[in-house]
């Protein structure tokens, strides 16, 4: 008997969480945290397949203007985006864009905009296991320049602004007291997330390409949130940056030579 080696025993099979093999999805994938937002993104691929849904990861593949791209939602959390992304590179995928939400921590970021991560502030566990806590979760420079690049071309003349810049990955929503939100706010970090770091950390590691964008759900510097409420302008801004996601993969994918 001999310890196990979990690298060595997911290759070449179904995948043990996103219940998956090598073709079910592309090159390109998505990830969303929430399940039901992959019908949303579906909606705007042409060709598109439920391929699984397995816990918290429900996946569609399929094309936008022609290019193969899946979307796959990750569930809330490191842990359980670092298992979704490490089992999708098993199968075949090398760029992965989060499509998230987030609450901003600056005075000049409205609710219903987008955020761009650029680094993550790595203030959870998950990435702990891969790297020391002084290795930076830093955003895949190619992917995220065209992600600005698109988002502000889109935004030009709309009622939205675009930002990027350092993010905080944060493991307890109900943790965040008003001491920890301002220190934040203090070290002029842009947002507030859950995902971003261990994205980053995992495609660090395996070699791959990790970007995120994020709507603007709430503004914790201005107290202002639509909790117990609908947020029209943050399901605007899930719609916006899915647009901008699927149309930089689209560029990317056309002009990677290049770079």
């Amino acid at each position: 008997m001999s310890v196990v080696n979990k690298s060595e025993r997911t290759n070449g099979i179904k995948q043990y969480h996103i219940g998956m093999v090598e073709g079910d999805v592309a090159e390109y994938v998505l990830l969303p945290g929430d399940p039901f937002r992959t019908d949303i993104i579906a909606k705007y691929m042409d060709d598109v397949e439920l391929v699984a849904h397995k816990r918290e990861h429900k996946t569609y593949t399929g094309y936008y203007k022609g290019v193969r791209v899946s979307v796959t939602s990750t569930g809330m959390g490191c842990p359980s985006t670092a298992i979704a992304a490490e089992e999708l590179a098993n199968i075949g995928a090398k760029v992965f864009i989060r499509l998230g939400s987030c609450a901003a921590l600056q005075d000049d970021i409205n609710i219903g905009d987008l955020v761009i991560t650029t680094a993550a502030m790595k203030n959870e566990g998950t990435s702990k296991f891969y790297v020391p806590d002084n290795l930076p979760a830093v955003a895949d420079l190619e992917v995220t320049s065209e992600l600005i690049r698109v988002a502000k071309e889109m935004s030009n003349g709309d009622d939205y602004q675009v930002h990027w810049g350092i993010s905080s990955t944060d493991d307890s929503f109900y943790g965040e007291t008003p001491e920890w939100i301002q220190k934040l706010i203090d070290l002029n970090l842009k947002n507030i997330e859950m995902e971003a770091s261990a994205l980053f950390t995992v495609c660090h590691r395996r070699g791959l390409k990790g970007a995120t964008i994020c709507a603007v759900a709430a503004n914790h510097k201005r107290g202002e949130n639509f909790w117990g409420k609908r947020n029209i302008l943050l399901e605007q801004g899930i719609e916006k940056e899915t647009e901008v996601a699927l149309e930089a993969i689209y560029r990317f994918h056309h002009g990677k030579n290049l770079f």
